[in-house]
């Protein structure tokens, strides 16, 4: 048995930087979970930064006899991205896109998410073939290995289909590029026995007419079971046959460090209709008929899909309005490029919709905030019914695919079996129009009588899905939870071609161990994963990772799931007895899971039972770290607030005058101090931080009052960019120039929005500002008459959030940028323009739906406005990037790099710590966008520089 010790000497000799490599207890606890129900502990993670790198990765195990699994997005639901051996994170370095032929063509790398890459195609009118719900957390590496579809590519516009080339690595470490005019005498060359064998083994299946037979009947529908044998039918060259065969292995053939696709043009032309049926059975009886009428999509869901849709904040009132009993709904979508190729699809599917079993008309609507909740529905039912299960459960999600005309009786059959095994919670929902339905069983899968049902279940329902010629497994690929089963669907004799696969392309069969390919019949019931109750706020969650992409601290610590992840490793650890363990991973976890947190509550926006991690963590700040004398200090702040930023904004006009010995020793005092009293507690103070802020207090105006200005504390501490007169003097001569009187409380100076004490979790310095605040605001307002205008988009959301606290209060809070794109952007008359400018949208304007506000105002700005692909939260997060310089470090890498081949005239936000951020990351000014605005419309002439 090789140490590890041993392990990570051979790790690093694959690898240029040893901090590729991850081992500690809380990396290797992080990083085994996944969205399926199964959990395996790997020995170590390693985060290889290059095909080559690989290449001698997979070398040295193999030499070594390493078990070792890929894993990009991890939102893998039947258990193959989990390993004991090595786990390698090909998400994190993988992250090319490189746009082909005008976007007819793209060719990407495996970390890239689909959202991502379709954010990439849009600009092309082109799009990504498959079209998975996942859409947001799964990968294209995940995607190809699965041969993952979705709602409307079927089995014509998926990986396999749309595939042109790869550049895979092989298990023996060759690099080849199957695209490449050499890529056939370069595998005949180097790998003899692999070129060899693929033609011994096509021309095996292609003489033997009874496999043929069966290939063509199981590939003609949505299939990931097994391998791609369908590739030994449709390409006769070894580079088309490997190509195709890594489409759906798995990650158990090689890696696939990037993929080649024709892409697909967007269908903008779009109508839906949400049609309930009476009961399940009579929805997918109509679909047949439905699926004639050249329907992009048919959606199903069954009762208890709609039951937890009601639940949903923003769920159409169609399924509002429905007394659930038996109900079923399909979800009915025509797409088309053109306005009247759509009509025409519409008026032959007519008399089709109006023959439906159903109540009342069918209404097609083309109205797109309507069509995006019904999608918003849809795509979030996995995470939202697993949500709603009970506390302590496991949530098992399976697919299969059946033909069409057997769907129905396929749903009646299932539901017998739900019964007889006493799954009383059991959903279906899913593509209907391909016969493929996921179902979901939901149960703590632990002791004898739990485990006997589930097989007992299982067993019944592949003799089902078998009987009714289907395939156990139609999107979400074979995994450990059906590899027992690859040989009862296909038979012995192309068992066995798939056997000689595995062993052709991996010998020693050491890549993800136990997928598609195993000799355990109960590996399926092996390591399943049990969950236990932790807080209310996060036990719905399902580990889907739909929060990742969005996550600041996604590159440095740890993501929401994780948090999440670690915060039930550490109370199963309580539960077993095992307190050391549980001390060991809550000492690491302070700074990893609490720490380094943003708390800016985008991870809540990504997740679809509306999981905001930052609350929980806010929790943990306020019940667990955040140390006593801390909390009394700021509390006492809280009480002096006037005081406190008036001497913050002193010091920093101090510091930014100093010369270059007395910088230097500032320094090394700060970083000393933060050493002594934690790095959590002192900020650390760095040259580029601006002087500070001029007073906040106005004179009360003269004249009938529009709106209560409650202008950012944050601009008092943190002045304006060089050259600059900041938001406050900007957005005043924007409203003036407009005719609008603001109206400034007196009581200005002691007023804030409370998110420093909410987010540290302080909650009697929260209290005593909001008792101080909320009066001023309700007497200012005149009682919710005038609204409330704030200058900082975080500090609108904070007011927000306060205001909320007091339900009897009906007060309006506009952020500045909405109030003048409203008010003055439509009087302010001719200028010239900028010609490019580039922004960046804060976690608080997307939560706030700030954003087309802020491009709006952009636009009045500069004739080019650049939004970057890469943009996300800063994780300055008030004081956060000043405690912690990593985290914002970390999250703003990939939006300043996109942000300096963009090469603007200028840069902007709309919240001043964010602007510092971004400065800080990319080495450029930015300024708030209103500031901007007024040098533009008005001139700087025109913009007062004090008061």
């Amino acid at each position: 048995m090789m140490t590890q010790e041993v392990l990570l000497q051979l790790l690093a000799g694959c690898v240029d930087d040893p901090n590729q490599i991850r081992s500690s207890e809380l990396d290797r606890r992080a990083l085994a979970h996944d969205a399926s129900h199964f959990l395996l502990l790997p020995s170590a993670i390693i985060a290889p930064r290059g095909a080559e790198e690989v290449a001698r990765l997979l070398r040295a195990t193999s030499e070594a006899g390493i078990p070792l699994t890929f894993r990009s997005g991890g939102t893998s639901l039947s258990g193959q991205a989990g390993t004991e051996g090595v786990l390698v994170d090909v998400r994190r370095n993988f992250g090319g896109v490189e746009i082909l032929d005008g976007g007819a063509r793209v060719r990407v790398q495996p970390g890239v998410t689909v959202k991502q890459l379709n954010a990439h195609l849009a600009r092309y009118g082109r799009k990504f073939g498959p079209d998975p719900a996942s859409e947001a957390a799964c990968t294209i590496g995940g995607v190809v290995a699965n041969n993952s579809s979705g709602m409307a590519c079927g089995t014509v516009e998926n990986s396999y289909r749309t595939l042109e080339s790869v550049v895979a690595v092989l298990p023996s470490g060759t690099v080849i590029d199957t695209g490449a005019s050499d890529a056939d005498a370069k595998l005949r060359a180097l790998e003899p026995d692999l070129y060899q064998g693929l033609l011994k083994l096509r021309q095996r299946v292609i003489s033997n007419p009874a496999s043929v037979a069966k290939i063509t009947q199981q590939f003609s529908m949505k299939n990931t079971m097994g391998y791609g044998i369908n590739a030994l039918v449709d390409f006769d060259t070894v580079p088309e046959i490997l190509t195709h065969l890594l489409v759906g292995s798995e990650g158990t053939l090689a890696f696939v460090a990037s993929a080649t696709f024709r892409t697909i043009e967007l269908r903008t032309e779009v109508a839906s209709a949400l049609v309930v049926f009476d009961d399940l059975y009579a929805a997918n009886a109509a679909l047949p008929a439905l699926v004639a009428t050249g329907a992009a999509t048919l959606e199903l869901m069954d009762a208890t899909s709609l039951r937890v849709g009601q639940a949903f904040p923003d769920t159409p009132k169609l399924i509002k309005d429905l007394q659930v009993s038996k109900q079923a709904a399909l979800l009915v979508e025509y797409q088309a490029t053109t306005r009247t190729e759509l009509e025409q699809l519409a008026q032959s599917a007519r008399p089709t919709l109006d023959d439906l079993p159903v109540t009342g008309p069918v209404e097609l609507t083309e109205d797109p905030v309507l069509r995006g909740k019904l999608w918003k529905l849809r795509k979030g039912l996995y995470t939202s019914v697993a949500g709603a299960r009970t506390s302590g459960t496991t949530a098992l999600l399976e697919d299969v695919v059946v033909p069409v005309a057997k769907l129905a009786d396929t749903c009646a059959d299932l539901a017998v079996l739900f019964d007889k095994y006493g799954y009383r919670d059991s959903v279906i929902f899913g593509h209907a129009k391909d016969g493929n339905i996921h179902f979901m069983l939901t149960d703590r899968f632990e002791n004898d009588e739990q485990m006997g049902r589930y097989t007992g279940f299982t067993e019944d329902m592949v003799d089902l899905i078998l009987s009714n010629d289907g395939s156990l497994k139609a999107e979400h690929g074979t995994g450990r939870v059906m590899s027992p089963y690859v040989r009862r669907q296909y038979g012995d004799e192309l068992y066995q071609v798939m056997v000689d696969i595995k062993d052709l392309f991996d010998p020693s069969r050491l890549l993800n161990v136990g997928t598609i390919i195993t000799d355990d019949p109960e590996l399926h019931l092996k390591h399943i994963k049990l969950p236990p109750s932790v807080d209310d706020e996060i036990d719905r969650c399902v580990e889907c990772g739909y929060c990742e992409p969005v996550c600041p601290s996604r590159d440095l610590t740890l993501t929401p799931r994780q948090r999440i992840a670690l915060r039930r490793e550490i109370r199963n650890a309580e539960l077993a007895g095992d307190q050391g363990l549980a001390d060991r991973l809550g000492s690491d976890y302070r700074y990893a899971g609490v720490h380094t947190c943003a708390v800016d509550g985008m991870c809540g926006t990504a997740c679809p039972v509306l999981i905001n991690t930052g609350l929980y963590v806010k929790k943990l700040r306020r019940e667990q770290t955040t140390p006593a004398p801390t909390k009394a200090v700021w509390t006492t702040l809280s009480k002096h607030w006037k005081g406190t930023t008036g001497t913050f904004s002193t010091v920093l006009n101090l510091t930014s005058h100093l010369p270059s010995p007395l910088e230097a020793a500032l320094s090394g005092v700060n970083k000393l101090g933060r050493a002594m009293l934690g790095e959590d507690n002192i900020p650390l103070w760095s040259a580029e931080l601006p002087g500070g802020g001029a007073s906040r207090a106005r004179p009360v105006p003269s004249g009938e009052v529009t709106a209560v200005y409650l202008p950012a504390c944050v601009n008092v501490m943190f002045g304006p960019a060089a050259g600059g007169v900041g938001v406050q003097l900007s957005f005043e001569a924007l409203c003036a120039k407009a005719g609008i009187n603001l109206l400034v409380p007196e009581q200005i100076e002691s007023v804030c929005c409370g998110t420093p004490w909410s987010s540290k979790g302080i909650p009697d310095g929260y209290a005593a500002m909001r008792e101080r605040v909320l009066p001023v605001i309700v007497a200012a307002t005149d009682n919710g008459r005038l609204p409330v205008v704030c200058d900082a988009s975080s500090c609108s959301e904070g007011f927000r959030h306060m205001i909320d606290t007091a339900p009897e209060l009906n007060i309006q809070v506009i952020d500045a940028v909405a109030f003048v794109a409203e008010h003055v952007l439509p009087v302010l008359g001719a200028y010239e323009k900028l010609d490019s400018l580039t922004i960046h949208q804060t976690c608080s304007s997307t939560q706030l739906g700030l954003n087309p506000d802020l491009v709006a105002v952009s636009k009045a700005v500069a004739e080019q406005v650049n939004v970057p692909l890469a943009t996300g939260c800063c994780a300055f997060a008030g004081d956060r990037g000043m405690l912690h310089p990593e985290l914002t470090a970390s999250a703003t890498r990939r939006e300043a790099e996109e942000v300096a081949a963009l090469g603007a005239e200028a840069h902007a936000s709309c919240n001043r710590t964010c602007e510092l951020g971004m400065t800080r990351a990319t080495g450029i000014e930015y300024r708030h966008v209103l500031e901007l605005l007024a040098e533009q419309a008005l001139g700087s002439d025109a913009v007062p520089r004090h008061r």
